[in-house]
């Protein structure tokens, strides 16, 4: 019994001591370097609160430092947790080597969760959904409703069921996408969610690949006839 709860001890204090697993707490000193890029994510911050056009200086100031203190907790940790945190191994479902991508996502999704419900309290309590969702297609460039777009054009006659499933799959990409720090992530956060939408897809009587398929030839198709017309 000893050893046993010793052993647990021991394992329990590798896991706390990892920088993977730690809890996230700024202790360098703050450069220049590092200020004028703290001073453009307040900037970026301002910028999105302010397309929402609240007229209410208060709650635009609340907002812009939940979402500056976000911006650069997640930036602080993705720079702190590079790569090389993360043992190379295999993926587990493919069976494939952990690519570069694999490897810092898995570091940057170690961030502590008090870090994404910080964002989502703060902005919940001060914005209606809209406006919550305004700022998180900020965050994501509006990958939603592109690939939501890219749906519809895909998919024949795509009903409210599909549509709404989908666009589900796609908000819940984009609420996880935005601890992420740069697009390729946030890319790659939304693919997990594309393939749950194909997979839906297909499991109640479409046919994804077949859809795409006949999709990118007709898209082929109009630019060779464009070009031949061009030409003549």
């Amino acid at each position: 019994m000893k050893k046993t709860l010793t052993a647990g001890l021991f394992i329990a204090a590798l896991i706390l001591a990892s920088p993977a697993f730690s809890q996230y707490q700024p202790t360098k000193p703050i450069t220049t370097a590092e200020a004028k890029a703290d001073a453009e994510l307040e900037k970026k911050a301002s910028e999105w609160i302010s397309s929402l056009n609240l007229n209410d200086p208060d709650r635009e100031k609340r907002l812009i430092e939940v979402v500056a203190t976000h911006l650069k907790t997640t930036r602080d940790w993705h720079n702190e947790h590079p790569v090389s945190t993360v043992p190379a191994g295999i993926n587990p479902v493919t069976g494939k080597p952990l690519s570069e991508l694999d490897r810092q996502l898995i570091a940057d999704s170690a961030i502590p969760a008090t870090v994404h419900q910080a964002l989502m309290t703060g902005l919940q309590k001060d914005l209606e959904k809209s406006q919550v969702d305004a700022i998180l297609d900020k965050y994501t460039i509006g990958k939603v409703a592109f690939t939501m777009g890219g749906y519809k054009a895909i998919v024949p006659n795509i009903t409210t069921q599909e549509e709404t499933t989908i666009l589900g799959f796609l908000e819940q990409a984009r609420e996880q996408a935005v601890d992420y720090k740069n697009m390729k992530e946030i890319s790659a956060i939304f693919e997990i969610y594309k393939t749950k939408s194909e997979q839906y897809l297909n499991a109640n009587g479409r046919n994804w690949r077949e859809m795409y398929n006949t999709y990118t030839a007709a898209i082929k198709a109009k630019k060779a006839a464009e070009k031949k017309q061009a030409t003549n």
